[in-house]
């Protein structure tokens, strides 16, 4: 990953070969990512194209919207995306947050990209629709640890849950949270054998 400092949105524009803004142009692709934070299930990313000629109204950061709205752009999303199949290999790619990945294209990081580039926008929440969608069947499997509220999340619902039933196999061992409970497990069977 290669980290960059925070610049005005118009010193990061990357230029497409028509010199238009990169953002603007077809072969620009966003990623984002989510899922780093919560200290139970997987981190989704997702890279969007979007046609420049046929922009779809309402892209935000997936976080500002409401999941009725996030669901029904992800779908119109990945209905677009599955018509044209993005065989499409972008020229170039802007990145939510601090970090770019090598991806052997140009990239630029833009910390809040999720809120200003559409690209990003559209790939902030088809990752969070998927991620949401599988905290959902995580719940299913692991009941009363709360997944399809908190999201893995560490709430206090999410602590409580954790404290009394355990840890998952779908929770991250090197999360403090989560470590300190397996130490505490550690320490108590220890405990059990000595006399």
């Amino acid at each position: 990953m290669q980290s960059v400092t925070q610049l005005p949105l118009e010193t990061l524009c990357l230029k497409s070969s028509s010199g238009v803004p990169a953002w603007r142009d077809r072969a620009c692709a966003g990623i984002d990512e989510v899922g780093i934070g919560p200290l139970a299930g997987p981190v989704v990313a997702a890279a969007v194209l979007l046609d420049p000629d046929d922009p779809i109204e309402h892209l935000a950061d997936s976080k500002k919207l409401s999941e009725k709205k996030r669901e029904a752009l992800a779908q119109h999303l990945a209905m677009q995306r599955a018509c044209k199949a993005l065989s499409q290999v972008p020229a170039s790619a802007y990145v939510d947050g601090n970090k770019t990945p090598r991806l052997g294209i140009p990239c630029v990081a833009v910390v809040k990209g999720d809120q200003l580039i559409p690209q990003i926008s559209a790939a902030s929440i088809i990752a969070k629709v998927t991620r949401d969608a599988h905290m959902c069947k995580l719940d299913e499997r692991y009941p009363g640890y709360g997944f399809a509220r908190h999201k893995g999340y560490p709430t206090k619902m999410h602590l409580a849950a954790l404290a009394e039933l355990g840890v998952t196999p779908v929770h991250r061992r090197s999360y403090a949270p989560v470590q300190a409970l397996l130490n505490d497990d550690v320490a108590d069977a220890e405990g059990e054998h000595c006399v």
